[in-house]
């Protein structure tokens, strides 16, 4: 059986915390020895089964990426931000190869624009029972010019983006270095909340696997535009040679 849609369990959602916006409400992430469904501790990253697992037909869980809170993907030390990405894709690939799913998802939602729901830094991986995220995908979604290329792994921004405007793709070669990936991704975040829009502090990342290549999409999230959302159209940026040029001149 193929689902067309996912199924969203309104009851437990409304049970779910909230604290990107209500930052005086606790947070459930500080407070590890606390924590139930704990699959594996790894220094300060913890892999921990959903507490409020939303999706119908699929096995939910999350990887807490630090003890601190306030902390973000940008500005972590390269050793942790290394073991991070060294965890993460672990734990997505080990649910993806045990044979349980029809698909495994792995992203992460930060801000207020991204869809997440607590502020404490986290990614998330989803095992699909009847959903294969990979037939809405297509190989031009992540085509577009090329930022920077480095040990087997190419940064880009897409000329044919999936939802719209400005996405970025960070395609690691089965020989590629993961390190560099994460390196990539870094400073992408870094540029997004930093130099693409004054009010821009939301931004997802989306795992791929795609023809034998692991590949992450970097999205900034602003209000959704109404072309995409009444009628599945993307819309692409006139710019894009400007914003490879800008964003080269800041990092590279």
């Amino acid at each position: 059986m193929s689902q067309t849609h996912l199924h969203f369990d309104m009851h437990i959602g409304r049970q779910k915390p909230e604290n990107i916006r209500n930052r005086e409400a606790a947070c459930p992430f500080c407070f590890p020895d606390e924590l139930d469904g704990i699959l594996e501790q790894r220094g300060e990253m913890i892999w921990l089964k959903n507490k409020y697992p939303v999706l119908q037909d699929a096995t939910q869980t999350l990887v807490i990426e630090t003890s601190q809170c306030d902390s973000e993907l940008s500005v972590y030390e390269k050793d942790h931000l290394y073991a991070l990405f060294a965890f993460g894709v672990e734990k997505w690939l080990e649910m993806t190869e045990s044979g349980s799913y029809r698909s495994v998802l792995f992203f992460k939602n930060h801000g207020p624009y991204s869809g997440g729901s607590i502020r404490h830094p986290h990614m998330q991986i989803v095992g699909l029972k009847h959903y294969d995220y990979l037939k809405d995908v297509e190989g031009e979604h992540f085509e577009g010019i090329v930022i920077d290329r480095d040990a087997g792994v190419t940064c880009n921004l897409s000329t044919k983006p999936r939802a719209g405007f400005f996405e970025y793709n960070v395609i690691l070669s089965e020989s590629g270095s993961l390190n560099r990936m994460a390196d990539y991704i870094q400073i992408l975040t870094h540029w997004i909340l930093h130099h693409v829009n004054r009010i821009c502090q939301s931004y997802n990342l989306f795992f791929y696997q795609w023809d034998g290549q692991i590949i992450v999409k970097v999205v900034p999230r602003f209000v959704a535009s109404p072309l995409y959302v009444g009628y599945g159209i993307p819309q692409v940026g006139n710019n894009l040679e400007e914003v490879v040029q800008e964003l080269r001149r800041h990092y590279f």
